[in-house]
């Protein structure tokens, strides 16, 4: 993509649109990404350093300033500038969650093995919702703990009850959907209880130039309520349509039935696909800034309105903060 002027700061993709962010993310999310060196990691956020400082090396190009900004952008945190672990970052949920996700669905039939998988999939999205986190409020190493053990005993109590209900009550097609709603249940805990400190002392809210103007409440819970939907919206579609289509293949293959070695990864490749598409997608629901009326705050959150008010001469009718991903 050509730029007649450069800009870091700027997306090449207008992120006001569906489309604009689908694209941004998919840029940004490739698996690929995650086989960068930590030469190449650290000489992308030098060279991201030198353009803002206004020292860019002479014969730079800008296509090598928009690598350099694919590479920052998808292993540094926006807030701190800090590396990313790389199982944390978006770029992994393909490799990571497709491996994971064909587990849950291929190994579901017995309490052990439920436990054994949820145990996983939370330690991996208690990993991801940490990496992903608002960075202005950190949490204590208690208040991670009791958010990945919560989260990590509401999938497995949700499973299994669960799956005793369907074991009880209707076809063994029915449990294979025992995964997809453990996943769902925990989202509600893990990720609420992982950014807590958002939801009681508030995110930073900037103005339509990101110039900082004060705090809310109400907009870290508003940003937290949007990416535990992401995050569903994400695995939905693998998780949802492939224990349909499992059992189309086995009812009318009686060698795909028989051959029971190739369901974990016939499901986990499949996996593997939907979430190509799926994490952009998910990403992209919602804007990153997230906006919130001014108008709102003054109704529901009334310090934050006031403080920002106060800080201000000219209040901006729209604040938004980073909804984190």
């Amino acid at each position: 993509m050509e730029l007649n002027k450069f800009d870091f700061e700027k997306c090449p993709w207008d992120q006001n649109t569906f489309s604009g962010r689908w694209n941004y993310y998919f840029w940004i999310t490739n698996p690929m990404l995650c086989l960068k060196t930590d030469k190449e990691l650290e000489e992308a956020k030098a060279l991201r350093f030198s353009y803002l400082s206004g020292t860019v090396p002479t014969g730079t190009t800008d296509e090598q300033l928009l690598a350099a900004k694919r590479i920052y952008e998808s292993s540094f945190h926006p807030d701190t500038a800090q590396k990313q672990n790389v199982f944390g970052r978006m770029g992994f949920q393909v490799p990571g969650g497709m491996a994971i996700t064909g587990a849950m669905l291929s190994f579901y039939k017995t309490v052990p093995a439920i436990v054994f998988w949820q145990w996983i999939n939370q330690s991996f999205n208690a990993l991801v919702n940490y990496t992903n986190r608002n960075a202005n409020s950190p949490l204590s190493q208690n208040q991670m703990g009791v958010a990945y053990v919560s989260a990590t005993v509401a999938a497995c109590i949700t499973s299994i009850q669960f799956k005793q209900y369907l074991t009880r009550n209707t076809t063994p097609f029915f449990q294979r959907y025992v995964p997809f709603a453990a996943v769902a249940a925990a989202n509600f805990v893990n990720i609420p209880l992982m950014r807590q400190n958002e939801l009681l002392t508030g995110v930073d809210v900037f103005d339509a130039d990101k110039n900082r103007v004060g705090c809310s409440k109400l907009a870290a819970a508003k940003g937290i309520s949007q990416v535990i939907l992401s995050r569903i919206v994400m695995c939905a579609p693998g998780m949802v349509l492939l224990p349909v289509i499992m059992e189309k293949l086995e009812s009318k293959s009686a060698w795909f039935k028989r051959s029971t070695w190739i369901h974990a990864p016939f499901q986990t490749l499949a996996v593997g696909c939907f979430l190509v598409g799926m994490v952009p997608t998910a990403c992209a629901l919602f804007p990153q800034f997230c906006p919130i009326k001014l108008s709102t705050l003054e109704k529901y959150e009334n310090a934050a309105y006031c403080d920002i008010v106060n800080n201000c001469k000219n209040p901006p009718a729209v604040v938004y903060s980073n909804k984190g991903l």
